[in-house]
């Protein structure tokens, strides 16, 4: 995936398209985000077009145009850290492990689950 700036509205339009597994028109994908907001028409189409413009959603036209997602979310997810792990810790993850464990954001068992998963999968 190229980098994309993706504002945080138009990332929910695209948690709602992942979340769906299936192509959503406007009206379902606003059904669907006023669960939790209450937005207008004109914004979801707005941030709809935003993404299309950004080739990261695609259209078809079945009677209305239906939208799902270009990139997956696990890829997008992947670019997001290796940018923020870039901006803020110069590329360095042991960085990011430390910042986390000096702020006490990660506790014992967090540490101890992670030590695990790293014996696992990096043998």
């Amino acid at each position: 995936m190229k980098e994309t700036k993706i504002s945080d509205a138009e990332l929910e339009i695209l948690e709602t398209l992942w979340a769906a597994w299936e192509a959503l028109n406007a009206n379902e994908i606003r059904a669907r985000l006023n669960e939790k907001k209450d937005w207008e028409r004109t914004t979801v189409l707005t941030l709809i077009r935003r993404l299309l413009d950004k080739g990261v959603i695609g259209q078809e036209k079945q009677g209305v145009y239906y939208y799902s997602p270009l990139v997956a979310r696990s890829d997008y997810v992947k670019e997001e850290t290796k940018s923020f792990l870039n901006k803020f810790f110069k590329g360095n993850a042991k960085n990011l492990a430390a910042a986390l464990i000096e702020d006490e954001n990660l506790s014992r068992e967090d540490v101890e689950e992670l030590r695990d998963y790293f014996r696992e999968n990096f043998r």
